[in-house]
């Protein structure tokens, strides 16, 4: 397939009514085929996205793009009596056609329909492919789970055939049946998809991968598996093309110093000689003029290469990412083999969570996964017939979806010592280094940090509490972040030797951080091998 530019940035750049910048300058372009956006939180990955959409005006620069956009958000914000035409953004023609098949021949209504006639035809296919029909159409969207109306505004955009199509995170909560056939459409996209999403497995379906970094859009030829072999590849030239120029610099230096010394010894012979009468004063004075302007050419001349092996190494290093990883050094909470952690029930089916044991509660939406965690918390009731948890360990971590246990005004030290009052301050502090929280990141309030800031002050009140809890759980914990804090998450949790148990749609992060027991949830509940595939 060709890849032609069909969306262009130039010199584009957005700022909030604040004043605050969220993109600058920025230059590039989006092929056709399909794009996956990907970039830390806050690079500007949405706000991209609604730039090309229309939704927002640059501040300066401009966006060209080769017809019309098509633009699905990250939150679906629906009414309960909207229905499922008026989510597939088709119910303006259907009507039309209703209309003139009653008899109004009204021309609006022939402009509203254009080339559209067979609309409720392939709304009737597309729909078919996620369990629906087109006697759906006139159907709530009350009726519906989150995924299944994701999927049906993402059937939407594909039916209007829109030039350039745009999804931010379509995959949010959704479920491994329902991401499946996301998948299944993405493969068969007409025109141009850009997607941002970090979710790997839909990442490495993608043509092309796009990155915002550091001010930058960047673009490379394949998936996100292929793209992330050529980053790591260019970072490794980059880091010996840094310790190469540093090198260099330190050479230059020592040879400035080298040169520095001679001219002095020269200087003083020179003075030793005059004050000693060996020569006649005037030709004293010529020499030592003559001295002192071969002084000023070799000391310019040192000087100038410093400075060029000083540039060499501002460019070499302005390639290099920072990219520290997360070395913490957790106390154990000391959970024998032989504990029992956790208990979960479903009639006279049940699995015992023991020891440091690593379990992952999967299944699709709606299957009672969280519902599940936050019984085994409360310690209350569960609903009839649904599965049942109990708690056995005395000291337990949760992280919730929402990462809305901050203090916010405090600072991540702060929030830290809220739950580990007992450990020198000193020792928090050096945990949070380790946790990349260093300096002023540690002191700021916890609302002044960036997204992958506050989800590090989380992970910390979660991994450094005290005492360490014998067991995490942890709920949906990748949502929403991005690859680095997904990362850093894993590398985190590697360094924890209790027990977990996580509920997630991420089979990726999943088989990272060595899960031993798979229990899905599907009505009931039953233990599984490995991950399914």
């Amino acid at each position: 397939m060709s890849h032609t530019s069909t969306v262009s940035l130039h010199q584009l750049s957005f700022e909030w009514p604040d004043g605050s910048i969220a993109l600058q300058s920025i230059d590039g372009a989006f092929g056709s085929g399909t794009t996956g956006l990907i970039g830390n939180n806050g690079a500007g990955k949405s706000t991209l996205l609604k730039l090309i959409a229309g939704i927002l005006q640059p501040t300066s620069g401009r966006i060209d793009s080769n017809g019309e956009v098509g633009y699905l958000p990250q939150t679906l914000t629906l009414g309960r009596d909207t229905t499922v035409a008026e989510l597939l953004g088709i119910h303006q023609t259907l009507e039309a056609i209703r209309a003139i098949e009653s008899g109004d021949v009204d021309q609006a209504h022939f402009d509203q329909i254009g080339d559209d006639w067979d609309i409720e035809s392939r709304a009737d296919e597309a729909l078919h492919q996620i369990g629906f029909s087109a006697e759906d159409l006139d159907r709530s969207v009350a009726e519906l789970s989150g995924g299944e109306s994701m999927l049906i505004a993402i059937v939407g955009l594909k039916i209007r055939r829109t030039a350039i199509t745009l999804l931010d995170e379509p995959t949010n909560n959704l479920d491994r049946a329902t991401r499946a056939k996301l998948a299944q459409f993405i493969a068969e996209w007409p025109g141009t998809l850009i997607i941002v999403s970090h979710d790997i497995e839909l990442l490495d379906r993608m043509q092309q991968t796009a990155e915002l970094h550091a001010g930058r859009l960047e673009s490379f030829g394949g998936p996100y598996s292929e793209w992330k072999i050529h980053r790591e590849a260019e970072q490794a030239a980059a880091e010996q093309a840094a310790t190469t120029a540093k090198q260099a610099l330190k050479a230059e230096k020592r040879q400035r110093a080298e040169a520095e010394v001679k001219l002095a010894r020269r200087e003083r012979t020179a003075k030793k000689t005059q004050r000693d009468g060996g020569i006649p004063k005037i030709i004293a004075g010529m020499r030592a003029n003559s001295a002192q302007v071969a002084a000023g050419s070799l000391r310019s001349t040192m000087e100038g290469k410093v400075q060029a092996a000083q540039a060499a190494l501002d460019e070499a290093d302005s390639r290099v990412r920072d990219e520290s990883k997360i070395n913490l050094t957790l106390p154990d909470p000391g959970v024998p083999r032989s504990r029992k952690i956790a208990e979960l029930r479903d009639g006279d089916q049940q699995i015992i969570v023991q020891g440091p044991e690593r379990v992952a509660l999967i299944g699709a939406n709606g299957s009672g996964k969280s519902t599940l965690l936050t019984q085994m918390l409360r310690g209350t009731e569960p609903e009839p017939g649904k599965p049942q948890g109990r708690l056995l360990a005395e000291h337990i971590g949760y992280l919730p979806q929402r990462l809305d246990g901050l203090d916010e005004a405090a600072s991540a030290v702060k929030n830290v010592q809220a739950v580990a009052s007992g450990t020198p301050e000193g020792t928090i502090r050096n945990q949070l280094a380790r946790l990349l929280l260093r300096g002023n990141s540690a002191d700021r309030a916890v609302n002044t940090l960036s997204g992958g800031e506050r989800f590090r002050v989380s992970i910390a009140k979660l991994l450094l509490a005290d005492p360490t809890p014998q067991v995490l759980l942890l709920d949906e914990p990748t949502n929403n972040l991005d690859m680095s804090s997904i990362e850093q998450l894993a590398q985190a949790l590697d360094a924890y030797k209790g027990a977990l148990i996580v509920v997630s749609h991420d089979f990726a992060f999943l088989s990272r951080i060595g899960i031993d027991t798979v229990v899905e949830l599907d009505g009931g509940m039953r233990r599984l091998g490995e991950l399914p595939k």
